[in-house]
């Protein structure tokens, strides 16, 4: 597991993409290379977004987990590091 502090948490349950990544734009936007940021997401398309959007802007894909939450719901955990 990581152990980098989280300097920014990024709750997008219940969204659907493309909302999801809209937003982890808009905090990227606000964070300051090397930062990083958590996204929770219900959303399976951002198994695929995130680590698109990462790649094609250059920022680290830390960590990608599977989870299930308190509502026993399948949720995606990303940790990104902004480049």
């Amino acid at each position: 597991m990581n152990e980098s502090p989280i300097n920014h948490h990024l709750d997008t349950t219940g969204l659907i993409c493309p909302e999801p990544v809209m937003l982890l734009h808009k905090t990227v936007r606000g964070a300051t290379s090397g930062e990083m940021i958590e996204v929770i997401a219900t959303d399976p398309a951002t198994t695929r977004d995130i680590p698109n959007f990462c790649r094609h802007l250059g920022h680290e894909l830390v960590q990608q987990d599977t989870l299930m939450n308190d509502d026993n719901i399948e949720c995606y955990r990303y940790v990104i590091a902004k480049g």
